[in-house]
């Protein structure tokens, strides 16, 4: 196992993590009902990053009456912002960590990454997805949309319309010049559709400096009236590609691509006819959509989410509907066939049998009381990329070896040591991910995951040994 010291001073002082381990020593006396240190070590671990962090410490009741406040939680906000600090300073975006505390305040702290060929593990100490083929996607990230020759415009499409009811309702906007449209079209690669040029004609949307509006919000929300959206500027529009919706690869690879014979919109990630024109003001994106699907239109209105990951919704036939208020919401159909994602467990479908069928891209064997399943009925299915397995519920975890096609696995520590113990891991894989259940002790964890990594020779999750006093408890 790699030890060796983290860049930055900070981050392998003790001192920095002496707040936070004290907190969830406490935490664990607390939970024992006791103030007094046992006769066994203790040992906590938790996870810390620039963005947030997992701690396994209680959150304090406010008074009645009052809702829960910063001060509630001080002191776990002041011991995380110390380590923060440090992240900072050494270029760190997330650690994990793991310690041991004898009764006498000994402790034993190990720092547990980071690694650019692991992912962070989401609200746990465990490693996320490993990276075993350096900058590889998951299959729907991959995927672009089908060629759509025979998609045309909206008959409601009318950029004369779109021009003349935003004149009449932005009488004083400031408008992108012809040089600064070809601009967009020539940094983007495509050309913009008459409608959208016909907007930008009318006002530029220079919002982050208002240059426009001479530091005027109330003209600036007339904007967001008269075009319905929080308009991007000329220069800010971009392509809502694949690359735009950032999915870590545990929960890409459980997604798959598909699109209906009925359906207006492609239920792809992202798409380079997608051209993302605003925002609705929740952290959705707005998109003209120049790939549509085969009941729609190009140049139709679409709603990316960012709660989803796959996929768009309608919002309107054409920018000229949009900007009249003319909305239309693609009725959902009916998917044809067997699901492409197939959830085995004891509330969905009932074997791996049943979820058998020649288009079966992800196969999910989840929470399980009867007897383990044997994996022969998807061996040789064309397309199954990626498995999931909870502990237990293989009847022969070798079967896996069988699974030529997998791109993506994810099982229990105890499975993972009988394929490495046999050397029978897929090296068909791009990534894999180890299941932890509860509190388990990260280490073994990172032990496994390391000897994966090891055999793509890929970067391994170092660990940084520091050992310090926390004094007595109390």
């Amino acid at each position: 196992m790699d030890s060796q010291r983290l860049p930055g001073h900070s981050m392998a002082d003790f001192a920095t993590w002496q707040p936070v381990l004290r907190l969830l020593r406490a935490a664990e006396a607390g939970r024992a009902g006791s103030s007094e240190p046992g006769d066994e070590p203790v040992r906590v671990s938790g996870s810390i990053g620039r963005g947030g962090w997992s701690l396994a410490l209680p959150r304090r009741v406010p008074p009645r009456g009052r809702a829960s406040q910063a001060e509630d939680m001080q002191d776990e906000l002041d011991a995380v912002e110390r380590v923060r600090s440090a992240l900072a300073e050494a270029g760190v975006d997330d650690v994990s960590f793991s310690a041991e505390i004898d009764p006498a305040g000994a402790a034993v702290l190990r720092l547990l990454g980071p690694s650019p060929a692991v992912e962070p593990g989401i609200g746990t100490a465990h490693p996320g997805a490993l990276i075993l083929v350096e900058g590889s996607l998951p299959e729907p990230w991959r995927r672009l949309p089908d060629p759509t020759y025979a998609a045309g415009p909206a008959s409601s499409a009318d950029p004369e319309t779109v021009e003349r009811t935003l004149r009449e309702r932005l009488p004083d906007a400031i408008g992108a010049t012809e040089e600064e449209i070809a601009a967009a079209e020539a940094r983007l690669g495509v050309r913009l559709p008459e409608e959208l040029k016909a907007l930008y004609r009318v006002t530029r949307g220079r919002w982050e400096d208002w240059e426009d509006w001479d530091d005027d919000y109330e003209a600036a929300n007339t904007v967001f009236a008269a075009v319905r959206c929080e308009l991007s500027s000329v220069d800010e529009l971009y392509l809502a590609e694949a690359s735009t919706r950032h999915c870590y690869w545990a929960h890409a690879a459980m997604e798959a691509v598909h699109t209906r014979p009925d359906a207006a919109v492609q239920g792809v990630v992202g798409s380079p006819g997608w051209i993302v024109f605003a925002e609705n003001g929740g952290g959705d994106r707005l998109a003209v959509d120049l790939t549509p699907g085969p009941r729609g239109h190009t140049g139709q209105i679409i709603l990316i989410g960012h709660e989803e990951s796959v996929g768009a919704d309608l919002l309107a036939d054409s920018l000229t509907d949009w900007v009249l208020d003319r909305e239309r919401h693609e009725r959902p159909g009916h998917n044809e066939g067997p699901p492409l994602v197939a959830r085995v467990n004891h509330a969905s479908i009932q074997s791996v049998r049943e979820a058998a069928h020649p288009d079966l891209e992800v196969l999910s064997i989840g929470v399980w009381d009867g007897a383990p399943f044997s994996l022969a009925p998807v061996t040789g299915l064309p397309r199954l990329r990626t498995l999931l397995a909870y502990a237990g519920t293989l009847a022969d975890p070798l079967e896996i070896a069988a699974l030529t096609g997998l791109e993506y696995l994810e099982l229990g520590p105890q499975d993972w040591r009988v394929l490495l113990d046999a050397d029978a891991v897929p090296r068909s894989l791009s990534a894999a991910s180890i299941t932890a259940y509860g509190d388990q002790d990260p280490l073994p964890i990172v032990a496994i995951a390391n000897e994966i990594l090891a055999l793509w020779d890929r970067p391994q999750i170092i660990q940084t040994v520091m050992e310090g006093d926390l004094g007595t408890l109390g």
